[in-house]
C-alpha cells in the first residue's frame, strides 16, 4: 500500500514538472510595436498673459502609445506632457459637438477626425476660425448660441391635442430627416464667409437650419411667424450658397440645401 503511494506521488510529480516545463515554453511574448513619433503643432493662447501673441506650440508623441483620433492625442499631451494645454470635450462619440476645432485647415470634431499615420507630416490644430477665443482651443460661442435661442427653437402651437400626442403622418416625419440630427458643433457656420465677416446680423448656416426644423415641421403652427422674422436683408439673404457649411459638418448634413428650401418657400408665397 505505501509502495502504490510512493509511485502516485512519484507519478504526480513528474507530471507537474512537465506540464510547468511545457506552459513556459509555449508561453507567448509580448510584440514590441516599433515607436512612430508624430509631431503635432497647436494654437496656444493664455488670457492671462494678453502681451504675449498666440503662438504654435508642438508636441511629439509616439502614435503607438495613444488611440486613433486627435482627441485621444490630445487628451494625451494635456495628461503626460502639458496639463496647461485647454480644449472642450465630452461624449468622445461625435454627439455633443464640445471638441469642435479646426484641424489640418477643415473644421470637425477631434473625437471623429482620425490621426493621419503619416509621421513626416506634422498636424496643426487651431480653435474654430473667427471666433473670439476664450483660451487655447476653446472658442467663445456665446454670440452662437443667442442667435440659435434667436429663432425660438422649440414647439409652438396654440392647438395642442385635448388627449395624446401630436400625431405625424411618415411623411411629414421624413422631411426632418438631415435637420433634427445637428448637435449645434458650430463647425458649418465657422467655415462660412458669410458668418465671418456679419455674424453681428447674419444668423448662419446652423442656425438656419434649424429655423427650417421647426418651419418644416407639421405640427408647429408659427411658420409663417417663423418666415417672417427672416424676411430682411441680413438674417437669412447673406448666405450666397458656396456649401463650405454643407462639405464639413461632421454629421454629413446639408445646411446649404436647408437655407436653400427657406428662400424657395419665401419666394413662392
Amino acid at each position: 500500500m505505501q509502495s502504490l503511494a510512493r509511485r502516485c506521488s512519484s507519478q504526480l510529480s513528474s507530471n507537474a514538472r512537465l506540464f510547468s516545463t511545457s506552459s513556459v515554453a509555449l508561453q507567448a511574448t509580448p510584440l514590441q510595436k516599433p515607436v512612430m513619433n508624430k509631431e503635432f503643432k497647436i494654437y496656444r493662447w493664455n488670457p492671462d498673459e494678453p502681451s504675449k501673441k498666440p503662438t504654435l506650440q508642438s508636441y511629439t508623441i509616439d502614435l503607438n502609445q495613444t488611440g486613433p483620433m486627435v482627441l485621444d492625442a490630445l487628451i494625451k499631451i494635456k495628461n503626460e506632457i502639458d496639463p496647461t494645454l485647454t480644449f472642450r470635450r465630452s461624449c468622445r462619440e461625435g454627439i455633443c459637438g464640445s471638441c469642435a476645432m479646426n484641424i489640418n485647415g477643415q473644421n470637425t470634431l477631434a473625437c471623429l477626425c482620425r490621426i493621419d499615420r503619416n509621421t513626416s507630416k506634422d498636424s496643426k490644430i487651431y480653435p474654430l476660425p473667427h471666433m473670439y477665443i476664450v483660451k487655447d482651443l476653446v472658442p467663445d460661442l456665446t454670440y452662437f448660441y443667442k442667435q440659435y435661442k434667436s429663432i425660438q427653437p422649440y414647439l409652438q402651437n396654440d392647438n395642442p391635442p385635448e388627449k395624446g400626442e401630436f400625431l405625424q403622418s411618415q411623411e411629414d416625419r421624413k422631411k426632418l430627416d438631415g435637420l433634427y440630427e445637428c448637435i449645434l458643433c458650430a463647425c458649418c457656420s465657422t467655415s462660412c464667409p458669410s458668418y465671418w465677416w456679419n455674424q453681428d446680423e447674419y444668423l448662419g448656416p446652423a442656425t438656419l437650419m434649424q429655423a427650417y426644423r421647426w418651419i418644416a415641421d407639421s405640427r408647429d403652427s408659427y411658420g409663417e411667424a417663423r418666415k417672417e422674422k427672416l424676411q430682411n436683408e441680413f438674417s437669412m439673404y447673406r448666405c450666397h450658397t458656396i456649401f463650405n457649411c454643407s462639405r464639413t459638418c461632421p454629421k454629413g448634413l446639408n445646411p446649404g440645401a436647408a437655407i436653400a428650401k427657406i428662400k424657395l418657400e419665401l419666394a413662392t408665397e
